[in-house]
């Protein structure tokens, strides 16, 4: 990554996650700016960050199991540039009394839960009979509409407690929107996600992310809080060149509003005299009485890498509220919440020069491809009409 000198970047990009890198990437390659990237941490990367455990020789991901998949054709043509990715298919069992079901919700699940084998229809039929008890537009909390969905038995096993530890609240605490839908297959297949295009980057997702930012014209600082006074650079930028900013967007206005809600995890990392732990990358545990959501071990996202044998790495997963310098992952956006996020709208639209963009920044939970679409999406109708014909930049985004 080259140093773009002591004159003034063309763009400022606040956080190296993947919607800023990519914004960041674009610009320098299609439009030959000089963008200067400020990251807070001492990597690249956000959250998709990894790296290889020097004793194991095992990749991991630092803040938890990060698998890509999409079907977003745009977003697959776009990062096959900077990676290969393995055949790698994401399948996820859950841990219930004892027992390991594989998840999501289907017929092997079905038929090992209530102990018989039940045609495709049959399992259907089951399963109407069971979420009849409530009707889906009577529910008025996460219990309800639940059951209205999959029944009793099934939300009681695989919903109740992983929801209870995931809040820390009972669900029937919880706004009936925070579902909108739980899928049960009626087939075999259980494979996690559904879409057209699935895999981990070949050679990990380091060193995708550092391939994104080699473009010459990209200079990255870390260790570096745009938000800092003390360094000088908001006020230095702030106003003179379009900034793209992707972390907290309370933070960005020092919580002017009242911060925003967030769920953050607690990874606790283990090396265990083991070749496999569990058999398999993710294993969710669905008792209320068990305090970790899931058990991450990472070897099995890379089955065909060589690794030294009889250890592995195990990561127990916890979930709560985020609290002040906690990392945010998820949004929590209660009512209260989006009462906020609509005030913050509003001030963003008036800051000059300066999109928000990514999952801080909008206030929504992305996963890596939408966060590269929105980023490509962002490039392509905001950026790229100002610096190549003029337009006036709007700030804002906030909504994106």
């Amino acid at each position: 990554m080259a140093d773009a000198g002591e004159s003034r970047p063309d763009l400022v990009v606040v956080g190296s996650g993947f919607f800023g890198l990519t914004i960041a990437e674009r610009c320098a390659s299609e439009l030959g700016l000089k963008v200067l990237v400020l990251e807070r941490r001492s990597h690249l990367g956000g959250n998709a960050y990894s790296e290889i455990d020097p004793e194991t020789g095992i990749e991991v991901h630092i803040y938890g199991t990060h698998l890509f998949h999409t079907s977003n054709e745009k977003v697959w043509e776009y990062v096959n540039r900077f990676t290969t990715f393995t055949n790698y298919q994401h399948r996820v069992f859950g841990k219930y009394q004892g027992q390991v079901y594989s998840l999501p919700m289907n017929l092997a699940l079905i038929n090992q839960f209530f102990g018989r084998s039940f045609t495709p229809d049959e399992a259907r039929a089951l399963i109407a009979e069971q979420s009849s008890e409530i009707d889906t537009l009577d529910a008025t909390n996460l219990e309800e509409k639940a059951i209205s969905l999959i029944g009793r038995p099934l939300y009681e096993a695989f919903i109740k407690g992983y929801t209870a530890k995931q809040w820390q609240t009972d669900p029937r605490e919880l706004s009936a929107d925070v579902i909108t839908r739980l899928p049960v297959r009626y087939t075999f297949d259980n494979r996690y996600f559904n879409d057209t295009h699935e895999g981990l980057p070949t050679d990990g997702y380091a060193a995708w992310l550092t391939r994104m930012a080699e473009h010459p014209n990209i200079e990255v600082r870390l260790d570096t809080d745009f938000l800092d006074e003390s360094n000088g650079l908001r006020e230095e930028f702030t106003g003179k060149v379009p900034i793209v900013y992707t972390g907290p967007v309370d933070e960005y206005f020092a919580n002017s509003e009242g911060r925003l809600s967030w769920r953050t995890v607690d990874l606790e990392r283990e090396t265990v005299d083991v070749d496999d732990f569990q058999g398999t990358g993710v294993v969710n545990y669905n008792d209320e009485d068990v305090p970790y959501t899931r058990i991450l071990e990472f070897k099995h996202l890379h089955p065909e890498r060589t690794y030294l044998p009889g250890k592995t790495i195990v990561v127990h997963e916890y979930s709560r509220f985020a609290e002040e310098g906690d990392e945010p992952y998820y949004p929590v956006n209660t009512a209260e919440d989006r009462a906020k996020l609509l005030a913050y709208r509003d001030r963003a639209k008036a800051e000059p020069l300066v999109l928000f963009g990514g999952r801080l920044g909008t206030y929504k939970y992305l996963d890596m491809h939408m966060a590269i679409g929105s980023a490509l999406s962002m490039f392509e109708n905001k950026l790229r009409p100002h610096f190549a014909e003029g337009a006036q930049l709007t700030s804002g985004g906030v909504d994106a």
